[in-house]
C-alpha cells in the first residue's frame, strides 16, 4: 500500500555525513538539541516515516519534518541554529577598546580616577554601558593597588601609627 499524505523529502546520506551526524549524536560535549537533529536524520535517513521517527523519539512529527526539509535543502549546515531576532549590538568593540585604554592610560580632569559617570560623559557612553564594560574586564579604578609615599609631613613613625616600624612614613592603597 502506498503511503498517504504529503510526499517525503528524499533523504540520503554519503559516507562524511553519515560518519559526522553519528559523531555528533553520540558526543557527549554536543548540545542536546543538535544531538536530537543528528539523530532524525539518521532515522529517517534509513527510510523511517516522519511519524515513527518522532514516535520513536518522542517528539512532535511537525519537528521531524522540519529537520529533514531543512537537511535536505541546506545538509549538515541546515541543523545549525538560526540567528535569534532581537536588537543588534549597540556598542561596538573599538568603543569597549577605547574605555578600557582610556580607564587603564588615563586620568580625567581634576581627579584622581575615572568614574563611571565621568567615564560614560567622556566616552559618549551611558553609565551603566561603562560599569558593565568595568564589571565584565574586571577593571576598578577607584581602587588603588599601588605603593605610595606619603607627602603628609605630620606623617611620623610613632607607636599610634598603624605602619610603623620600617614602613613608616609609607602607606599602602587597598
Amino acid at each position: 500500500m502506498a503511503d498517504r499524505g504529503r510526499p517525503r523529502a528524499l533523504l540520503e546520506l554519503t559516507d562524511t555525513e553519515r560518519e559526522t551526524l553519528t559523531r555528533s549524536s553520540r558526543r557527549r560535549k554536543s548540545a542536546q538539541a543538535l544531538a536530537l537533529r543528528c539523530r532524525i536524520v539518521l532515522e529517517c535517513a534509513d527510510g523511517s516515516s516522519n511519524k515513527d521517527v518522532a514516535a520513536r523519539l518522542e517528539i512532535a512529527v511537525a519537528t521531524v519534518g522540519k529537520w529533514r526539509g531543512r537537511f535536505v535543502a541546506e545538509r549538515l549546515d541546515g541543523l545549525t541554529d538560526e540567528p535569534r531576532p532581537g536588537a543588534p549590538r549597540t556598542v561596538s568593540d573599538d568603543a569597549v577598546e577605547a574605555v578600557i585604554v582610556k580607564t587603564l592610560e588615563s586620568t580625567p580632569k581634576a581627579a584622581t580616577h575615572w568614574s563611571t559617570r565621568s567615564m560614560a560623559q567622556d566616552s559618549g557612553l551611558s553609565q551603566s554601558m561603562v560599569s558593565r564594560i568595568w564589571r565584565t574586564f574586571g577593571l576598578q579604578p577607584h581602587r588603588a593597588e599601588t605603593f605610595k609615599r606619603s607627602t603628609d609631613p605630620l606623617f611620623v613613625d610613632s607607636p599610634a601609627n598603624p605602619v610603623s616600624g620600617s614602613a613608616a612614613g609609607y602607606w599602602f592603597g587597598v
